[in-house]
Formats: structure tokens, C-alpha cells, sequence
């Protein structure tokens, strides 16, 4: 790798711009280049002093950004457009990512066979070992978690509306579904699929998530969650129903790769209980979240679904600890097939880091602005929020009348002063898309609606 110098720390925070992050902290700098700490913080000085970088804030907080009409070296930004080209919006890959991308261009038949590795999670030690550089991980963790102190689950109920549709969507886009966003949205004010499989590929994305908004908090990074995750998702898109959420028999194959997944069922149940309880013992929740993302998909321990279920997994430590959920906005597939190979085929994270890095830091700006767009919290809901979801599921459900929901939970209007029309005022705005956050299913909540909402 060459020498570090200046101007390559320069033209590093200069394709991090152009992806839109016009300040950086010396993490992402260190992150991009693979320098040393102590080295790029020296060079960061230096451009500040030469007037080149401006700096912001102090300590953790402290952010470098481009002066004014600051040139890049020609040889330097040569080099770049040379090594990976851009195609639009991305990540800005580091050195050891574009590297690797080289050894992925070479053809199949130039590339040896490999087979599941298990040391690759055997050898990985939580908390001492990182995928991630821990620096990195550390700073997303701060970006990303709420501030203050809430049940878990908290953030992704908050934004659970937008949730479903960017991940949802986003997701399914990344195994070639056909739907547009606008068609996704429509989609699931329908809520019904026909014999669409794209169709029933997003319903599935939507049913998984907000499965997952109900069950994280109750029972954390479990083996049957990831197995019921899987079962959701594939739900009437694989032949054999026997072989949902199951560890499979049968042989697997990738195409477009010379990695072969291992093919035997007690390994494959073995290392996903390994890559499940090391994932538990993971303090950071994005080192979490990454491991699980590359290992599930690694190591493919379903028929099908594999790389889909990973992404959703991913979002689960995110939830246990209030972090912004991953949504994989704005992905590119070629980017992600290339993050995914990586990992099968040469045991090398680097574009997946690059890759995760980006699209997180797209995620948390989203949801930040979706949190802020929600105004302070009405106390009124904050009081009765599990009351609500009572007495949303006694009307919905159980078809109670409003008013007989409220007498049997004792929030007349002299005990809970408001209580009632709030529950009449949601129940008018209930709708399909929106009824996970009250614990109702798609079908209890469809049949109230076609039943022309009795309350």
C-alpha cells in the first residue's frame, strides 16, 4: 500500500463530499485512507494550518471539512477515477476495498473454489475482536442511538411508518423486485398481493418488520426469532413449506461465485447458534449489527432468503439499544453482490464496511429528520400508551364498542380526562399500514375496516 501522505488524506475527504458528508471526523478520514490514528490526525493538522481544512468543534466532536476552492492533486485524483469510477451516489471506498474489488473482476475461472470457513466466527472474539474498525463503531453508535432512556424498540416504533416502506423496499430492490417506491406505498394501503410474487416478496419485508418491532423487546437476539424471521419472510414464496424458517437439507448453490456454502445440516445449526450467541455478547450494536449481516448471509443456513433475513437481523441489536435502523437506502446491487463476495470468497470486509458504513449514515440522517418532523411526544399518549394499544385491540379485535372498552379499563372521562377521544381519533386514522404499532394484524385489522370500523 503506498506511503500516506497529505494529499491523500485531502482527496479522501474530498470523495467523502461528494457523497454528501461535507464534515468528517479523523475516524472516517482513518477509515478511508487505513492510516494510522497518530498519522492522520498529523496530516489533519497540517491541511488545517495550510488553510486547506477548516475545523469545527473540539474533542469527539471535532469535524475537518474542505476550504474554499481547495484543488486535489491531478496525480492523486487521477489515481481514484482510475481505480473505481463512480456511478452516482456510494460509498467512497477505501484503498483496501478498491483492492479488492480488482480481485472480484477477475473471472471465475482465475479464482480458486472456497467453502465455509468456520474460524472466520470461531476466532472472533466479542468485544475484542471487531469486523468493523472499533473507532468507527463507536462513532456510529454515538450518531445513531437515542438520547435519552427508553424501552428497547423504542426508535423503530417511532419511525415504524417510514421503517416499512425504506426497508421494505430497499430490501426487496436488492433481490431484483420490480415494484417502484410509489408502487410499494400503494402496495401496502392494498395489502393484498394476488398472485404477484414481487408482490408477496414486499408484503413479507413489511409483515417481517413489524414482527420484528413486536418481538425484539420480548425476546432479544433468540434462535427462534431468527428462524420465525425467515419463516415470515419466505412465506408462500418457497415450494416446500416444510422449509420455512427450518436449517436446510438440501444443496445450495451462488451463482456468480466460486464460493460453496458448506452443505451439512449439523454445522449449519451448530455455527448459527455460534454467530447468534456471539452476536448476544456484543456491546456495540453496530459491530453487532454488522456481524450479523455478513455471517447469516455467509454462512446460508436456509434454502432461500438468506441474504434477505440478514438484512433484517441486522436491525435487531439497532433495536435492542434504540439505534437508527439500517435500511439499506439507496443501495446499489452490484455494490452490495460485490460487499457480499467479499466476505464469501476472499474472508475481506472492506467493502462491506464501506458499503454498511454508508447506507447507515443515509439511514440515520432519514430517520433523524422523521424524528424531528414528529414534534415533542403528546404526555396524553405517553401516559396511556400500553392503555391505547389495549383498548385499540378490545374495539379492532374483539369488535367492543369504544365506549364499553373505555368503562372495563376505567378511563372514563372523569378518571383519564381525554383518553376517549384520543382512542376515537386513532381508531378514524387505523389503517392496514399502520397497525403494528397496536399489536393488530394485517387480516384483524382489514376485516374491521371492510366491517365499515364499528366503535
Amino acid at each position: 500500500m503506498s506511503r500516506l501522505t497529505p494529499a491523500v488524506v485531502l482527496d479522501a475527504i474530498a470523495r467523502l463530499a461528494q457523497t454528501g458528508q461535507l464534515e468528517v471526523s479523523s475516524t472516517d478520514v482513518i477509515h478511508a485512507t487505513h492510516g494510522s490514528s497518530a498519522t492522520v490526525r498529523r496530516h489533519l493538522d497540517a491541511l488545517c494550518a495550510s488553510g486547506q481544512l477548516t475545523r469545527s468543534g473540539q474533542a469527539r466532536a471535532t469535524r475537518y471539512r474542505l476550504a474554499e476552492a481547495v484543488e486535489i492533486p491531478a496525480t492523486v485524483r487521477t489515481a481514484h477515477i482510475l481505480e473505481e469510477p463512480s456511478t452516482g451516489p456510494g460509498p467512497a471506498w477505501s484503498p483496501a476495498a478498491i483492492e479488492l474489488g480488482h480481485k472480484l473482476d477477475w473471472p471465475l475461472a482465475a479464482r480458486d473454489p472456497v467453502t465455509y470457513r468456520r474460524e472466520f466466527v470461531e476466532d472472533y472474539v466479542p468485544n475484542k475482536s471487531w469486523l468493523m474498525p472499533q473507532e468507527l463503531a463507536e462513532e456510529l453508535y454515538r450518531d445513531g442511538r437515542l438520547r435519552e432512556q427508553q424501552p428497547a424498540g423504542t426508535y423503530a416504533r417511532k419511525v415504524l411508518e417510514q421503517l416499512l416502506i425504506d426497508l421494505s423496499w430497499s430490501s426487496s430492490r436488492l433481490e431484483g423486485n420490480r415494484y417502484t417506491l410509489l408502487a410499494t406505498e400503494a402496495l401496502f394501503r392494498r395489502g393484498t398481493a394476488d398472485s404477484d410474487a414481487d408482490a408477496v416478496m414486499l408484503l413479507n419485508h413489511k409483515a417481517a418488520i413489524e414482527f420484528l418491532v413486536d418481538a425484539v423487546p420480548l425476546q432479544g437476539l433468540a434462535t427462534a426469532l431468527i428462524r420465525n424471521l425467515h419463516a415470515v419472510l419466505m412465506q408462500d414464496l418457497l415450494a416446500d413449506t416444510d422449509a420455512l424458517g427450518v436449517i436446510r437439507k438440501k444443496l445450495v448453490s451462488i451463482g456468480g461465485t466460486v464460493y460453496v456454502p458448506t452443505q451439512v445440516p449439523a454445522v449449519l445449526a451448530e455455527m448459527l447458534e455460534t454467530i447468534l450467541a456471539k452476536a448476544r455478547l456484543i456491546k456495540n450494536p453496530l459491530e453487532a449489527a454488522f456481524f450479523l449481516w455478513v455471517n447469516i448471509a455467509y454462512l446460508q443456513p436456509f434454502e432461500d432468503g438468506n441474504k434477505r433475513t440478514s438484512r433484517l437481523a441486522a436491525n435487531i441489536p439497532l433495536m435492542l439499544y434504540n439505534c437508527s435502523p439500517l435500511s439499506f437506502l439507496d443501495v446499489n446491487p452490484h455494490d452490495y453482490a460485490q460487499a457480499m463476495l467479499g466476505v464469501y470468497e476472499f474472508l475481506d470486509v472492506s467493502r462491506a464496511v464501506d458499503l454498511f458504513t454508508w447506507t447507515y449514515r443515509r439511514s440515520m440522517k432519514k430517520y433523524v429528520v422523521v424524528m424531528e418532523s414528529m414534534g415533542a411526544p403528546n404526555p396524553l399518549r405517553l401516559r396511556y400508551r400500553e392503555h391505547l394499544t389495549e383498548a385499540m385491540g378490545r374495539v379492532v379485535r374483539d369488535r367492543q364498542s369504544a365506549q364499553a372498552a373505555v368503562s372495563e379499563l376505567g378511563l372514563t372521562e372523569d378518571r383519564a380526562p381525554g383518553f376517549e377521544a384520543m382512542l376515537l381519533d386513532e381508531l378514524k386514522k387505523l389503517e392496514v399500514f399502520n397497525c403494528a404499532r397496536y399489536r393488530l394484524t394485517l387480516t384483524a385489522t382489514q376485516a374491521w375496516i371492510d366491517a365499515d370500523r364499528p366503535h
